[in-house]
């Protein structure tokens, strides 16, 4: 006979769960004494949101489900916010919430809330557990379904005295993945339909890739010349500095890259959905029957055809898909290697970043100075902002797990992501850039860094406003600013307050020095650098922008 709460742990252990995020509460109690010696690492976190947002970065890292644990009510709606980023990132999660007990249920007792009516549009699929002898089926499928097709998060509630109750229940064993492998034919179609292109590009985006997937489509790409771009947020996905690369496919588009895509004869879209972000507003591929031929990869067959429909539709993994690919050599040798070169060129120019521009801080620098001086395995984690264009287009990424960011474009996800990415690989440099507004999102998760001893280097560029929003409102409103400006604190001194290392730079000379020294340090760091709000973007000043 075991609790509901044994069971719970027991069942985590026998899929494999290494580490949990949590923030504790008194419904889940049962839950906290079976972990006691579980030997599963629990990270107590300081809000819910940025647990959930932790689960999230372990999921986009490794590919399996990242673990949290929040109590009933507000804290499950604190980490709604971290759900609404994986379900539209496709990672995979799982979300146990504590839960009244079972006799006060549709009382509105105390922080009740019918979670499958309130978090459904965020998951994948929310369950309540009523019977702890069903704790090994639930979890099991939970697992299943977090991971399977397209991977997103999914939320189990925990009635109190569910957790409390002794049951007699069946051993817990590891969830079974849900493998889908394209048949021969679509591999021969879609080689048929490469073979006739003139024009062809790759975008390669989604979830459930792996190294040796990632490694494997480089060698594909090179046996065909295929140009290859990464969705929004995906770029770690292909060595940016391989002849074959052609740029990020997202906010803020090389006008080149957009106008070759346009221009394709054939898209390869293998992983992603190409949503509004990655298709520039749905401007690259027409709605509902591109212009180009597609060959649409993707392992949910609910997303093959939902916006665009593909001429060729393969319901398979990316890492499935792309171990299909091993054979794959063209007849004769492409006739657009000149095009691809070309386009790895357009590439290199438009991610080389700008030297000058206003204030005594210059982000151009800055960006060339961390190129050279951190390393190719380093992990760069980022929140939504203007700032985060500094790291998207001018950083080169160059190894797969290298970058956790949100294509939902939440703010105050960096942080978070970094304490989760150290967790992880402590080995690894881990670098977070957040803006001001950005990291006050979520900045309290500082303190998980320093209890856990994590040496992040958090780089905060502070302009004193939220700059996407005043850059978008000297655009339509010109002169009229209202609700973007900020009072910030002295972020290197709040470093130091939680028990970090704080610096501030005020001139681009400065920054080196004050990187070596939080690196040297081995405590979490905060580089505060202080930007001059001019410089929204790195092409035009809020002025040229109010001017129109």
């Amino acid at each position: 006979m075991k609790t509901g709460g044994q069971l719970i742990v027991e069942t985590l252990q026998a899929n494999g769960v290494k580490r949990i995020a949590c923030v504790p509460g008194e419904s889940y109690l049962a839950v906290l004494d079976a972990l006691y010696d579980s030997g599963i690492e629990t990270l107590v976190c300081r809000q819910e949101g940025g647990a959930a947002m932790m689960a999230d970065a372990w999921g986009r890292l490794t590919g399996e489900p990242g673990i949290c644990m929040v109590t009933r009510g507000p804290g499950a709606m604190n980490a709604s916010a971290g759900l609404h980023i994986s379900r539209q990132d496709s990672i995979p999660v799982i979300l146990f919430v504590g839960q009244v007990q079972s006799d006060a249920r549709e009382r509105e007792a105390f922080q009740e809330v019918e979670y499958r009516r309130a978090l459904t549009e965020v998951a994948k699929w929310v369950g309540e557990i009523d019977d702890a002898a069903r704790i090994p089926e639930f979890v099991t499928r939970a697992f299943a379904v977090a991971t399977s097709g397209r991977p997103g998060p999914v939320v189990l509630s925990l009635p109190e005295d569910m957790l409390t109750k002794a049951v007699d229940a069946v051993a817990a064993r590891a969830a079974v993945p849900v493998e889908s492998h394209p048949g021969p034919g679509q591999i021969a179609r879609m080689e048929a339909l490469l073979a006739q292109a003139e024009r062809p590009i790759a975008i390669l985006g989604g979830t459930r890739w792996n190294a040796e997937a990632v490694s494997a489509f480089q060698s594909f790409a090179e046996r065909w010349h295929l140009p290859v771009g990464c969705s929004f947020r995906r770029q770690m996905l292909f060595d940016h500095l391989h002849p074959n690369y052609a740029g990020d496919v997202g906010i803020g588009i090389n006008p080149a890259l957009a106008k070759e895509i346009r221009e394709a004869d054939l898209v390869l879209l293998i992983g992603g959905r190409m949503s509004e972000m990655p298709s520039s507003g749905y401007t690259l591929l027409d709605v509902p029957y591109p212009k180009q031929t597609l060959v649409h990869v993707h392992p949910d067959p609910g997303e093959l055809g939902r916006v665009y429909r593909p001429d060729l539709a393969i319901a398979a993994s990316p890492s499935d898909f792309v171990a299909a690919l091993s054979a794959s050599v063209p007849t004769r040798s492409p006739a657009w290697g000149d095009r691809t070169r070309r386009m790895h060129g357009a590439y290199l120019e438009w991610s080389t970043p700008p030297q000058t521009g206003p204030g005594a801080v210059q982000m151009g620098p800055i960006m060339e100075w961390i190129e050279a001086n951190v390393p190719d395995d380093a992990i760069f984690t980022n929140g939504a902002g203007n700032y985060a264009t500094w790291v998207h287009r001018f950083h080169r990424f160059r190894r797969f797990a290298t970058q956790a960011a949100p294509t939902s474009g939440s703010m105050g996800y960096g942080l978070p992501a970094a304490v989760a990415a150290k967790t992880l690989f402590r080995e690894r440099e881990v670098v977070c850039f957040a803006g001001d507004g950005c990291f006050l999102m979520h900045g309290q998760e500082f303190a998980t860094a320093v209890r856990y001893r994590l040496p992040i280097i958090t780089l905060i560029i502070n302009n004193g406003i939220y700059g996407t929003i005043r850059m978008h409102q000297e655009r339509e409103y010109p002169g009229r600013v209202s609700a973007t400006d900020l009072t910030n604190p002295d972020f290197a001194a709040l470093a130091i307050a939680y028990g970090g290392h704080g610096e501030i730079v005020e001139k681009t000379a400065d920054f080196a020095g004050a990187f070596e020294r939080a690196r040297a340090s081995g405590k979490p760091s905060i580089v505060e650098i202080r930007l001059d709000p001019e410089a929204i973007t790195p092409t035009r000043t809020l002025s040229q922008i109010r001017a129109g």
